[in-house]
């Protein structure tokens, strides 16, 4: 029976299935994949830069459209069972928040192209009143044909940058959009390297609370 318990504790977490790409991250402590100074509560802290990157660079190498999940290999045994809950749910809200961060940005993206293009639109309409006035006040010639042509170029690019932001800008932040949607839904499962019982869960998140650890650490210095 204590074999069975044994196996069992190797993993935890949510089931993998077959038909997802699986992203694998090898770490000797869960604090290692978050942000060692944000003070935020477990479920709301940010990863680490590194893992992020990580994670996201994996990701990407993965098709679109298939189902994503992560494993942790842990290089300890198993701590609280709690533990592979928490950081689903701390990894889930934190691309959750990138996805919500990254549609506000789109959002905010569409309405300076939307201000862009009208006054865009407005600006070349003045280009090419101003360039049909000054042909009609003076003669035709080379002069006047440059000035109404180099009227209308200066209308024309002022619509550079509203074209650019409808037809360009926008694609790249919808596919992160996805992408962190994905990331922030995906099954979690960690794998534990060893199976016997040891302490060393309590000094790894998120066992020991990030004021305590602080605490440790200024006591340690103090010291």
């Amino acid at each position: 029976m204590a074999q069975v318990d044994e196996v069992q504790r190797a993993s935890a977490g949510d089931e993998i299935p077959g038909a997802c790409r699986v992203i694998e991250i090898r770490v000797a402590e869960l604090r290692q994949l978050f942000n060692s100074i944000d003070p935020s509560p477990f479920q709301e802290r940010d990863l680490d830069p590194r893992a992020e990157e990580f994670i996201l660079d994996w990701s990407k190498d993965l098709p679109r459209e298939a189902p994503l999940a992560l494993v942790v290999h842990l290089e300890r045994a198993a701590g609280r069972s709690d533990e592979a809950a928490v950081l689903r749910d701390a990894i889930h809200e934190f691309f959750g928040q990138r996805a919500a961060g990254s549609r506000r940005r789109l959002r905010e993206l569409f309405h300076r192209g939307r201000i862009s293009l009208l006054i865009a639109v407005a600006f070349l309409a003045a280009s090419i009143a101003i360039g049909d006035a000054v042909a009609s006040y003076l003669a035709e010639g080379r002069v006047t044909q440059v000035l109404r042509e180099g009227l209308l170029i200066v209308g024309w690019v002022a619509m550079w940058r509203p074209l650019e932001v409808f037809l360009y800008d926008w694609w790249p932040i919808r596919t992160e959009v996805a992408l962190f949607d994905r990331l922030s839904k995906m099954p979690v499962c960690i794998n534990y390297r060893d199976t016997v019982a040891t302490d060393a869960w309590r000094s790894d998140w998120p066992a020991v609370p990030a004021g305590d650890m602080l605490g440790e650490g200024r006591e340690m210095s103090a010291h």
